[in-house]
């Protein structure tokens, strides 16, 4: 590039995200700066010096940022925020790490978005590619960020889990492979409360498809179904269902599985899945599908659906205690993950739930909770939303204010055969760092039992 060009980049957020950008800007030859309004971690801040990007943390420079040719944004940074807005008035791009990663590798992209059950579904297809020996690699919301490995690693294939934030900073960016799973209202406190907005975010991954690539959605779903007819597709449509039969798709009915792409099949029974509940059956009907696209073989499929793990925080078994079964499901930052695990429950429950409400609406709740729950610890800094919700629902209801305090109170509550699981329908960060913070702290304060 002549010297004469803008070649700065400027990187808001200091997150994984951030860092993942500097590294990988900094190796494509760029002029680096990345900024934070709140504080970076001491591990970021030694390899941003090591790679010697400046950096500043507690507030951006205006005059700095407004030099840029191009502004990284974090997928946690609102559009709405001030720097944000004055970047765009400048008519300075705004992109996400994704979409800037994604120039510079020649991988085949298989990419996965929904409100829910895209950290287990892109965890599966991973582990069922890397299964089947392929070289692979995990990323965007979960595991090491893209531009990081992008920058380290030559894989050949990512599987990449997509939130609408990052969505939304995606332009040219063309998943080889799109995966829709389902849209309900989760993050509409981003969106103006708008549910049309969010699930337009979502689609976005389906922009740039040409008829070669293939797209995967649930046809079960009802505002994929509304939005679908919005929007004109190339590619090849294969949808997902648990009520009906596809003939290019997927589907499960009568305790079995049925994939087909072009002349290829692929069957099994739904009880030798790893992966138990009904929503994990649409996880696993998508990682299925995905499998025969790359061409998989059938018993290669077969046998990682029956020995995949899980994802740590997303029903994760913790321990037995007195003969109370502990649930850590601390990923279950909406209503509508709550309600998948209280689904998946045959046993009276200690539900320990609340945090940081992103506008949540319960009523989808009452009914299993009225069926299920026994009783309710509220967690939180404030939880005058749930116990309004649910004082009249659930027999007991108590307040805690610290992990080993809600523990304690539901190891009271619990009797032999429970199940106590901590499904909190909110964000974490009133009390903790992050969802994986409140989990080990779940697991940590169980284990102290």
């Amino acid at each position: 590039m002549p010297h004469d060009m803008n070649n700065k980049l400027v990187i808001l957020g200091g997150g994984e995200s951030g860092m993942g950008a500097a590294v990988l800007a900094k190796k494509q030859g760029y002029d680096v700066f990345l900024s934070d309004a709140g504080f970076i971690q001491p591990s970021v801040k030694k390899v941003l010096k090591e790679i010697e990007v400046p950096f500043e943390e507690g507030g951006h420079t205006l005059p700095d940022i407004l030099q840029a040719r191009e502004v990284i944004k974090s997928p946690g940074i609102p559009n709405t925020a001030p720097v944000v807005e004055d970047v765009t008035q400048m008519g300075i791009p705004v992109i996400s790490d994704i979409e800037f990663a994604a120039r510079y590798t020649p991988a085949k992209k298989i990419c996965i978005t929904g409100s829910n059950g895209k950290t287990t579904t892109a965890s599966l297809i991973y582990y069922l590619l890397k299964n089947a020996g392929l070289h692979v690699g995990l990323a965007g919301n979960v595991g090491q960020s893209f531009a990081y490995q992008v920058a380290t690693k030559d894989y050949d294939i990512y599987v990449l889990e997509l939130s609408s934030f990052q969505l939304e900073g995606m332009y040219d960016f063309k998943a080889d492979l799109a995966i829709l799973l389902n849209i309900t209202s989760d993050h509409l406190d981003r969106y103006g409360d708008d549910l049309m907005e969010y699930a337009k975010a979502k689609f976005r991954i389906t922009q740039n498809l040409d008829q070669d690539d293939c797209f995967i959605f649930c046809r079960d779903d009802e505002i994929t179904m509304e939005q679908l007819d919005k929007i004109v597709l190339k590619a090849k449509m294969l949808p997902i269902s648990q009520k009906e039969v596809v003939t290019q798709g997927a589907y499960a009915l009568d305790g079995k599985m049925h994939v087909t792409y072009g002349k290829e099949e692929f069957e099994m029974f739904l009880d030798r899945l790893s992966l138990q509940g009904r929503h994990n059956v649409y996880n696993s009907l998508a990682a299925a599908l995905s499998a025969k696209i790359m061409d998989l073989s059938n018993p290669q499929i077969r046998e990682s659906l029956s020995s995949f793990k899980g994802v740590p925080h997303r029903m994760e078994q913790t321990a037995k205690v007195r003969g109370a079964l502990y649930i850590n499901d601390s990923k279950a930052t909406n209503v509508n993950a709550v309600w998948y695990a209280l689904e998946s429950m045959n046993t009276p429950v200690v539900w320990i739930a609340g945090g940081q409400d992103k506008g949540n609406d319960y009523s989808s709740l009452f009914e299993p909770v009225r069926e299920k729950v026994k009783a309710l610890v509220c967690l939180g800094t404030d939880n005058k939303k749930l116990l309004e919700s649910f004082q009249d629902k659930v027999p007991v209801i108590t307040e805690a204010h610290s992990m080993e305090e809600a523990v304690a109170q539901a190891y009271d509550l619990a009797r032999p055969g429970d199940t106590v699981l901590l499904s909190p329908a909110c964000a974490s960060f009133d009390l903790f760092k992050n969802f994986e913070d409140r989990g080990n702290q779940f697991k940590e304060a169980v284990r102290k039992l």
